[in-house]
């Protein structure tokens, strides 16, 4: 059993308190810390009234490693489930290499004057973690994270040779709202404007955002223009899949969005400079924008519809061509009667307990720092059908 401390009160925090409280034979103490502490009281409530299992809670400035650290001795952990900003990864981080604890996180550290980071930051701490006699498990959420153990279970279980990686990734839920964002806006909109980027034949190459836009056909929910966009965890899996000859990620926006994305980028909306609003008052045009912007989590009252992860995974088997669809779906409304929050949370917040709960169990273990494909896919595929993400596999072409 293991002492669980939940950093962040998000809908991703919500959602991993709720995991971590229907697994109580493995979390025997389960601790929430927010800056805002009475966001941590409110899930504590609702998990006491709907699962009958006590959380505690504390207020956190998690951008400060000494409280950090001190939270964790005070409290015995042993495992730190890490779902709050990407600007608090590295001086968790260290929290952890001080005290010997295992850390998780679902998405890789960012600085508030750099929305365009590598793992470098974070793959750098490994000899630390080593030295500390413990374990970080990065990226591990959905994408990040669930898209890179399906790139590891098609390697290991599907085909002989993995030759290419495109990840899709589609919300077709309905939130009723104009313009929103399901996480963090800033962190979100940061990302997007980010250019195109993907692994091709040995190199990476570069594009305009928003610039390569295909038609997809995601299954059992119909065709998405997607787009491709950079995302994390290409940089991760080119690495521990050196043979691949292209790796790719597309994401699904409506044409409603597109607009009102354009219009605030065109207008200087997504700016991380900051500017003077007022005599002494200095804020970024995109820390405006996450302001007025409506809070993820509002968005559970009208949600309603699917979200449609997935990989398509080309290859060899036995010598002949093959490909591979593996993806999951997500319900909104399901989500929300567990939890209260919407897939996007529960999509993230799922895997990150179950990393967890491997990590605790030392099934997934191994000291120093790490991404999921490193590890067995087998165990948190079988986790995923428990905890409420069952995962599909299609074979989609088979060719001499």
């Amino acid at each position: 059993m293991a002492n669980l401390l939940i950093i962040g009160a998000g809908g991703v925090g919500r959602v991993s308190a709720f995991k971590a409280a229907q697994n109580k034979d493995i979390f025997q103490n389960i601790v929430l810390a927010s800056r805002t502490k009475s966001k941590c009281d409110e899930i504590a409530k609702d998990i006491k009234e709907k699962l009958g299992v006590e959380i505690k809670t504390y207020a956190l400035d998690a951008n400060k490693k000494e409280n950090v650290t001190q939270l964790i001795n005070k409290e015995n952990i042993d495992i730190v489930c890490h779902v709050a900003l990407p600007y608090q990864n590295l001086p968790i981080m260290h929290a952890c290499i001080e005290t010997s604890t295992a850390y998780l996180d679902t998405a890789l550290a960012e600085t508030e004057d750099n929305p365009d980071t590598y793992y470098d930051l974070q793959w750098e701490l490994d000899e630390d973690f080593k030295k500390a006699n413990t374990m970080a498990l990065l990226g591990c959420g959905f994408d990040p994270g669930v898209t890179s153990v399906m790139v590891k279970y098609a390697a290991d279980y599907l085909l002989d040779e993995l030759e290419e990686v495109e990840i899709y990734d589609c919300n077709f839920g309905d939130h009723g709202r104009h313009f929103a964002t399901n996480f963090d806006p800033e962190i979100n909109l940061r990302e997007l404007n980010l250019p195109g980027k993907y692994w091709e034949n040995g190199e990476w190459k570069t594009t305009k955002p928003f610039e390569i836009q295909v038609k997809h056909s995601y299954p059992e929910c119909g065709e998405a223009t997607s787009i491709l966009i950079w995302h994390e965890e290409l940089e991760s899996i080119v690495k521990h899949f050196p043979n691949l000859k292209s790796a790719k990620f597309y994401m699904c926006f409506s044409d409603k969005y597109l607009y009102h994305f354009n219009a605030l980028k065109n207008v200087g909306m997504f700016d991380i400079e900051p500017i003077e609003v007022c005599e002494g008052c200095k804020i970024s045009p995109l820390q405006f924008l996450a302001k007025v912007l409506p809070d993820p989590q509002d968005l559970v009252k009208n949600y309603k519809g699917q979200t449609n992860i997935g990989v398509i995974a080309k290859g060899k088997k036995d010598g002949k061509k093959k490909t591979f669809y593996i993806y999951n779906i997500c319900d909104h409304q399901k989500a929300i009667e567990e939890t209260g929050a919407h897939c996007v949370s529960y999509t993230t917040g799922v895997p990150a307990i179950i990393g967890c709960k491997l990590m605790a169990e030392k099934i997934w273990w191994k000291e120093g720092v790490h991404n999921v494909e490193e590890f067995d896919a087998k165990p948190f595929f079988e986790e995923m059908d428990k905890q409420g993400l069952p995962i599909k596999v299609v074979i989609e072409i088979e060719n001499d």
